[in-house]
């Protein structure tokens, strides 16, 4: 966690004043959630965690099975000994689950980002009730999901019950992230500092993969990109580009740095021009101030700003995307190293198809050569057992690692397979094409 300025505190309105006497305990306002019930928990920068630590400090439930995406902050729902009273089934894994499912006192749900929203909607899972962190309701009763729309507004509109965490430091954001406060059958109120995310410093590989990527990227894009070393790298060489846009499930801080240098106007887009369109942000203090009240940024659901028909229709779109694993064919694993699963489909396979239809796309899978400190090559003759296909072989079109970037698309087998080791650490080359030939049973060139 990095450290937070103090956030500027907004007035607030007659309605909030006049409202925040109702107020409850933490403890109070998870009373109504009942053995056997179905539970939304909001993620990210938005976790409500006294409504978690409030919900898991209670003794006499059963079988109570909680839906999330990636939360922030302790998970108490899936330690040991809890299995008989909560299940955690994870729409897109985070660092505080990965252990518990391992160990199968929690469970994983692999599906794209754009399908979460249905679940609700559409009844495949009936809540009974959502905890939710809101910003403080406006003067016509309105809160915002502040951080994170994405599966959250569905589970705000389909819940039985709406259980939720009034933060004063909420940001009170735009789009399709509207909360009535009439929908709110118990809040707790606090007024304290959003989880953070606090960027990782550069790494050589990093530099050089944001490199080649950056160069990939032509005036007047669309960007979508995930968070991390890669990501960050290769936005923070776009300073010097023109009339970028960003139309992304997620953002996190150097997207301000495009902002303010001038390189993205949203100027060209097609769907949300002039605006920055994302499901959620992921970062520091800094970047909440900025989307606080910001008519620039525009928060949707996943299941809009995920969708392949809108993203299709601005031009350029560059989809930044990772990888654990690629084989020699293209497939690429994004969501487990072998059985462990790390992490989730998420929004990737929704943009990788969405960049390819869009006008002048490049769908990217960026990722190191190596991992185990060099040991291990990430580009592999074939997936380790267990590893799951994200992205298939018939969808990816550009690859990246350090050593360079090339595009798949329309290349037979040997054709792949010769490109994939061209860009694979040098130690592992002579190896791959090995391999390659054993299982394909033509010869590489040297």
């Amino acid at each position: 966690m990095v450290p937070s300025k103090a956030p500027s505190v907004r007035p607030r309105s007659c309605f909030w004043q006049a409202a925040q006497g109702r107020a409850v305990s933490p403890s109070e306002a998870v009373v109504s959630v009942v053995s056997r019930s179905n539970v939304f928990i909001h993620g990210a920068a938005a976790t409500p965690t006294p409504l978690i630590e409030a919900l898991t400090a209670r003794t006499d439930l059963e079988a109570v099975r909680i839906y999330h995406l990636h939360t922030s902050g302790p998970a108490p729902y899936s330690a040991p000994g809890r299995e008989k009273e909560f299940l955690s089934n994870s729409l897109f894994v985070g660092s505080p689950l990965r252990t518990p499912i391992a160990e199968g006192r929690a469970d994983y749900v692999p599906i794209f980002l754009s399908d979460i929203p249905g679940l609700f909607t559409d009844g495949f899972v009936p809540l009974d009730a959502a905890l939710l962190q809101l910003s403080p309701p406006d003067e016509h009763g309105l809160c915002s999901l502040g951080t994170s729309a994405d599966a959250a507004k569905a589970a705000a509109d389909t819940a039985r019950i709406v259980i939720a965490e009034i933060n004063e430091q909420m940001p009170r954001t735009h789009g399709n992230n509207v909360v009535p406060f009439s929908r709110v059958s118990a809040f707790i109120s606090t007024n304290r500092p959003l989880h953070e995310h606090a960027p990782a410093a550069e790494t050589p590989t990093d530099a050089r993969i944001g490199e080649i990527v950056a160069a990939l990227v032509e005036d007047g894009s669309t960007l979508q990109m995930g968070i991390g070393g890669i990501p960050d790298a290769v936005l923070s060489r776009l300073l010097d580009k023109h009339d970028l846009g960003v139309h992304t499930e997620m953002f996190s801080d150097r997207v301000i740095d495009l902002v303010e240098s001038g390189a993205v106007t949203n100027r060209h887009k097609v769907v949300g021009a002039g605006r920055i369109v994302t499901s959620f942000i992921n970062g520091s203090r800094r970047l909440f101030d900025f989307v606080d009240d910001n008519p620039l940024v525009a928060f949707y659901p996943c299941d809009w700003t995920n969708d392949t028909s809108i993203i299709r229709q601005n031009p350029r779109v560059v989809a930044i995307n990772s990888a654990l694993q690629i084989d020699l064919t293209g497939q690429v694993c994004a969501d487990s190293i072998g059985h462990r699963i790390y992490s989730g489909i998420g929004g990737q396979m929704d943009f990788i198809r969405g960049a390819a239809l869009s006008p002048g796309g490049k769908p990217i899978i960026a990722l190191p050569s190596t991992a185990k400190g060099g040991k291990v090559s990430r580009i592999a003759s074939q997936l380790a057992d267990g590893a799951g296909v994200v992205t298939t072989r018939g969808h990816v079109h550009w690859v990246v690692t350090e050593y360079g970037a090339v595009n798949l698309h329309g290349k037979s087998l040997r054709e792949r397979g010769e490109a994939l080791i061209s860009i694979a650490h040098p130690d592992f080359r002579a190896e791959l094409r090995r391999e390659f030939a054993g299982l394909r049973h033509f010869s590489l060139a040297s």
